[in-house]
């Protein structure tokens, strides 16, 4: 892919995000794509990965994924991202309260016919857990 087609492929998948569009963001992906996530753990097919979009809205349902700017070197793209959203769904044994997270990070990505072949996730998923309740932190002395 040109450096061209990487961003048109994720100016689309950024209105995929926009809209919450579970099988739009999967077509995305290479048939034997692989998500590493921190929430997911490792996704591999497109099976699985629809299946992880899906999830994903269900138990955030207002997930609001803003990217910004792409950086591109051949067919490896980094995409640094900030989300917000609101815990409704069961997520880690833990059902939906209402709480409210907001995180940083990037995705990592190799791109091969087009597709997303290769993505890894990275973000502070302890300050995640933190904010949903999940966990608890002591204040410093």
């Amino acid at each position: 892919m040109t450096h061209d087609e990487i961003v048109e492929f994720f100016n689309r998948q950024q209105e995929y995000w926009r809209t919450r569009d579970a099988e739009g963001l999967a077509r995305g992906h290479a048939p034997d794509g692989v998500i590493i996530s921190p929430i997911f753990r490792t996704v591999t097919g497109a099976s699985a990965i629809l299946s992880s979009y899906r999830s994903l809205f269900e138990i955030f349902p207002d997930w609001d994924y803003r990217a910004e700017d792409l950086l591109i070197d051949g067919d490896r793209a980094a995409e640094p991202f900030h989300a917000t959203a609101t815990h409704v769904g069961e997520f880690m044994g833990f059902q939906g309260h209402g709480r409210k997270f907001e995180i940083q990070g990037v995705r990592l990505f190799e791109m091969h016919g087009g597709r997303i072949a290769h993505e890894r996730r990275y973000y502070d998923f302890t300050g995640l857990l933190i904010q949903l309740g999940v966990l608890k932190s002591k204040p410093m002395a």
